[in-house]
């Protein structure tokens, strides 16, 4: 069965690694895919294996209807390819990396949704955005800021939270059972 597995957090939570950890760690499952995000931000910008556009690049591609998903965050589109649509049709769960603010949008898009919502606690992020380096101050305490807002409606039955406060493999592992339904063994 098809699900989509629809990855969400605050800027720092760590979702680009975990995402790297299960990807690296799930190797045997042919039936589950990982889909890049195309953002308009340089591709040496650090953090996740993105495709970089530019912001004429992704609104072309925005009215081709080449997206299955889009938003704007930060200064920055992002967009989920409608590849996807053609990977689940064809029996692949898929994995994306989503937003918060678009989470509404796309379980009214997929029926078998299966959110995943990575949180930490805010002195982690605070620590993970300063060691990114991606952003100045100012947008480091605004990212902090936005991951308190109440804005975002997260209510789903489907929804599992998991917390990334540790060890990498610890939350890790946690993603790993979600996505295969299975508990994993440890990584080497």
């Amino acid at each position: 069965m098809a699900n989509l597995f629809y990855v969400m957090g605050a800027s720092g939570v760590g979702k680009d690694s975990l995402l790297k950890y299960a990807r690296e760690y799930i190797t045997d499952d042919t039936s589950l895919v990982f889909a890049h995000r195309y953002i308009t931000r340089p591709y040496d910008a650090g953090g996740e294996n993105h495709v970089a556009l530019s912001h004429r690049e992704f609104l072309e591609r925005e009215r081709q209807d080449c997206f299955s998903m889009s938003w704007q965050s930060h200064g920055n589109f992002y967009g989920i390819g409608a590849e996807i649509n053609q990977w689940l049709e064809s029996g692949l769960s898929v994995v994306v990396n989503g937003s918060r603010s678009y989470f509404p949008e796309a379980i009214k898009r997929y029926q078998k949704i299966c959110p995943v919502l990575i949180c930490a606690h805010k002195k982690h992020l605070l620590e993970r955005l300063i060691k990114r380096g991606r952003e100045d101050e100012q947008q480091v305490y605004s990212r902090l800021k936005l991951s308190d807002s109440v804005k975002y409606q997260l209510d789903h039955p489907a929804l599992t939270c998991i917390e990334n406060n540790g060890e990498l493999a610890e939350a890790g592992n946690a993603l790993v059972k979600v996505l295969t339904k299975k508990t994993p063994t440890h990584k080497e």
